[in-house]
């Protein structure tokens, strides 16, 4: 377990993913993206909570109120056979526990829904060190873009990339609605509460200077090449 070599310790930043065994679908539809959603607010805690209780609330789950934040989580984007999460823990084992809660919550409630059994994802969660400034910065780009290829019009249907240009690449990225990205750069959601940016350097003072990163990122055409 060579990804486990690193030390996960408070104070320091980590892009952590996974994906599907065999690089299966994990989320099917908006239920199963709104699930993972829910689990990365509410398992954000020391203590254990129940879904089910937190979704019947009279004021939505994101009103809930969380005793003490484990991790700190400063981007992520959901796929439907991948995740990426860029976080800093709060406290020791952070991670660890963060991750473990988050992935056995989301593989009991995919097993029972779709009549299966066994593992879900393909091991233990992968974990890199983000070890300078400027790697920093940049995953929160190849984070958010992830969907620039995602057409949400076309239930998911991926574009080639010879169809893709600047515009229509952050237009999909602004549609996908399992991220953050419009979070920094479009609008205030409930969900937006998973995040903790104010963990994070403050690299941009307003939305339109982050769009403008975005837009950047695009222009070099890095961004559109990612592959899920």
């Amino acid at each position: 377990m060579a990804y486990r070599l690193i030390p996960l310790v408070p104070g320091e930043f980590y892009h952590v993913y996974n994906r599907g065994t065999n690089k299966q679908i994990i989320c099917h539809d908006q239920a199963d993206y709104e699930r993972v959603q829910a689990l990365l607010f509410l398992c954000n805690d020391t203590q254990p909570v129940s879904v089910r209780n937190a979704t019947k609330r009279s004021n939505g789950l994101y009103s809930y109120t969380r005793d003490t934040q484990i991790v700190s989580i400063g981007a992520y984007c959901l796929m439907s056979n991948h995740f990426h999460i860029l976080l800093t823990p709060k406290v020791e084992n952070g991670v660890s526990d963060f991750m473990r809660k988050v992935s056995t919550g989301y593989a009991m409630y995919y097993n029972k829904k779709y009549d299966r059994s066994g593992t879900l994802f393909e091991g233990d969660f992968k974990a890199k060190h983000v070890a300078s400034d400027e790697y920093l910065k940049y995953l929160f780009s190849y984070i958010h873009l992830n969907p620039v290829r995602i057409n949400t019009n076309t239930n998911n249907k991926k574009i080639p990339r010879s169809d893709l240009g600047t515009t229509r690449a952050y237009q999909n990225a602004t549609a996908y609605t399992y991220s953050s990205f419009r979070d920094y750069v479009d609008e205030t959601r409930d969900v937006g509460l998973i995040l903790d940016p104010e963990a994070f350097p403050k690299y941009f003072e307003s939305r339109a200077d982050w769009r403008q990163e975005f837009l950047e990122w695009l222009e070099y055409g890095d961004c559109i090449d990612i592959d899920d």
